[in-house]
């Protein structure tokens, strides 16, 4: 018998493979980089830590591997949903997210390097709400630019000054933490999606112009910590501290630098046993790759980060509706910008902000948020090829 029940008799291995099966429409460029990372992060997470732990040197490890598996479901449960239904429930994850990052400033947050921006849950566990920020503003805005107005190409001003309006909400709370680096994804996600809803090239060049004023602003004004503008004049001038704010800087580009084309080989890396460079299973997880993976291995991940992105600006340009592109433009931007300023920081041509390396750094909220992500290019994928 044929049709809708000879099909359901059939083998479950061979109603995989069918034409139109889920496994067939999964777009395998995103998975199998990803699969590759998570093994790579694995490996550098374990050499970054087990010196430091000899009571349990794969402490880190297993946690790391468990965040790995709570972030790969994560992933198949936003990839199997219909991300347009997501449209309905932007402006409940919109003020979620939100209600967290308020969460975060009252008792109920915890200072995590020189940032408050965790809330301790107990068990060894601490979310910090500003990752999920990201998935939280990439979904709203998509809903607000990704909808024109009848006879508008692209989002009305009244839209853009709406978009901007919400947006400007949990930058400001991020910035009281204050997460200087978290706050730059956000401004580069809105100028990105701004740029690629349709609106006129004048709100982009003005959004870049008054950005980099309200930085300078920030500055004079005395709005940002010491640490922090102490971190950008050690990026300007790497000799002037060098036993202060310009350490980690020097250290990183010292570990980085001493890998040489191949590098000392896995586990073998001076700076990375000594933990010469701190935070280095998260922050600075590029170093230990650098040192031990040489040059090799530093452009093995920055290809597979790489193909990752590319595949998202193919779902983005193959997405059936605007709201599915500005998702999957959304997201790219954050994780291509927050990947070039992480490595950047670690070969010093950018200043040293705090953002973990996407699919690679330890770290639970920064895991499950950049998985929920990559479901989200996953969903598109599916649904646009399936519609």
């Amino acid at each position: 018998m044929s049709g809708v029940y000879g099909n359901a008799r059939q083998p479950w291995p061979q109603r995989l493979t069918e034409h139109n099966s889920l496994v067939r429409r999964l777009d395998w460029g995103l998975i199998i980089p990803v699969i590759a990372l998570g093994v790579i992060s694995a490996l550098l997470v374990y050499s970054a830590t087990r010196a430091g732990h000899r009571a349990d040197p794969e402490a880190f490890l297993k946690k790391h591997v468990l965040n790995l598996g709570i972030g790969a479901v994560l992933y198949a449960a936003v990839a199997s949903c219909d991300y347009r239904l997501l449209r309905a429930y932007a402006p409940i994850l919109y003020g979620l997210s939100i209600i967290g990052l308020i969460a975060v400033l009252t008792p109920l947050g915890d200072t995590v390097n020189g940032s408050h921006s965790w809330i301790v849950i107990g068990g060894g566990f601490q979310v910090q709400p500003s990752e999920f920020a990201k998935v939280g503003l990439v979904v709203l805005l998509a809903m607000i630019l990704g909808e024109p107005r009848d006879g508008e190409v692209g989002p009305g001003r009244r839209d853009i000054l709406i978009a901007l309006g919400l947006a400007g909400a949990p930058a400001a709370l991020i910035m009281l933490q204050p997460d200087l680096g978290t706050t730059m994804v956000l401004c580069v996600v809105v100028i990105g999606m701004l740029a690629l809803s349709g609106a006129s090239k004048i709100w982009t060049v003005g959004l870049v112009v008054a950005g980099v004023a309200l930085a300078l602003g920030a500055i004079m004004a005395g709005v940002l910590k010491e640490y922090q503008i102490a971190r950008f004049t050690a990026f300007v001038d790497p000799t002037a501290d060098p036993r202060g704010a310009g350490y980690n800087a020097a250290q990183a580009k010292i570990a980085v630098g001493s890998g040489g084309m191949f590098g000392k080989g896995l586990f073998n890396g001076e700076q990375t046993t000594g933990q010469f460079v701190p935070e280095q299973q998260t922050d600075f997880i590029f170093t230990v790759a650098g040192e031990e993976l040489g040059y090799i291995g530093g452009l093995v991940i920055v290809a597979l980060i790489g193909v990752i992105l590319f595949r998202g600006l193919r779902i983005a340009a193959h997405a059936h509706d605007p709201f599915g592109t500005l998702v999957a433009s959304g997201v790219v931007c954050w994780l291509g910008f927050q990947t070039f300023e992480n490595i950047g920081m670690c070969i010093g041509i950018m200043p040293i902000t705090g953002l973990p390396l996407p699919f690679v750094s330890y770290g639970g909220s920064a895991t499950f948020a950049t998985m929920i992500a990559l479901g989200l290019l996953q969903g598109v994928h599916v649904r646009g090829r399936s519609a």
